[in-house]
């Protein structure tokens, strides 16, 4: 008999095995875990479903967060050094950045201070109160490097959601799509960006998933998360295509 009340289902029931290409667990450098205590929570309870493998993504942000492949690298090297004796020898973690693409994005590009994803990807943002003016520049000089342009959580850019034609439109010039999982709840970001984030799974514009994680509370929120089967049907193969992008 149908059912109008949808079962619905844990998405942390579904995540054991992904590489979250996504999340600011590096301690210190930037808006996420303040210390390698709280790298070790995040990372440990990641762990209890199954998430092991962690590409570290901090910001790269001018006048904000001023990070460096060096800056970078040396939190990666204290927290790294804290795994094996924490308990947390299965988990492994490599480090790259996310990008803003601000007045100073061409400059880091041009000197090759960019942290990119497995060598070939770059994972990109913008600001969430308007769309960078050299975003479209930047995304061609991101190309003639030959990186394969990630933009973080599009379905999060709220001055888009009125003009949907420019997702296809970005997606005609080689942008890759990363949604945020914390997206799918609004307890994270409010009901217009979950609305936003299922239309673009639908339309299947989404490449790739992470967490975006930058706390215990938002790990909390994704604990929480319950999702149909629909839904589920839609993450499955960016999920797997994550998996096997990354991993």
């Amino acid at each position: 008999m149908f059912s109008f009340f949808q079962k619905k289902e844990y998405l942390v029931d579904h995540l054991h095995g992904l590489v979250d290409i996504h999340n600011h667990i590096l301690p210190g450098i930037d808006d996420g875990a303040k210390t390698v205590d709280d790298s070790l929570e995040l990372l440990k309870g990641f762990s209890e479903f199954g998430m092991t493998n962690f590409i570290c993504t901090p910001h790269i942000m001018h006048n904000h967060y001023d990070n460096t492949p060096n800056t970078i690298n040396k939190a990666y090297d204290k927290l790294s050094r804290e795994l094996d004796k924490n308990g947390l020898k299965d988990t492994k973690i490599q480090c790259a950045a996310e990008h803003m693409i601000d007045d100073n994005f061409e400059n880091i590009l041009e000197n090759e201070k960019i942290m990119p994803l497995q060598n070939d990807y770059l994972l990109v943002e913008m600001s969430f109160l308007q769309p960078s003016l050299n975003f479209d520049v930047s995304i061609e000089k991101i190309a003639q490097h030959r990186y394969f342009p990630i933009l973080a959580h599009p379905e999060r850019y709220m001055y888009y959601h009125g003009k949907y034609g420019k997702y296809p439109s970005m997606k005609t010039k080689g942008i890759l799509f990363q949604l945020n999982l914390l997206s799918l709840t609004p307890d994270s970001y409010g009901p217009e960006v979950v609305k936003m984030a299922d239309k673009l799974l639908e339309d299947g514009l989404i490449d790739f998933v992470g967490t975006d994680v930058h706390n215990k509370r938002q790990l909390g929120l994704l604990k929480e998360i319950k999702v149909s089967k629909k839904l589920l049907t839609r993450l499955y193969p960016v999920i797997e295509r994550t998996i096997q992008s990354f991993y």
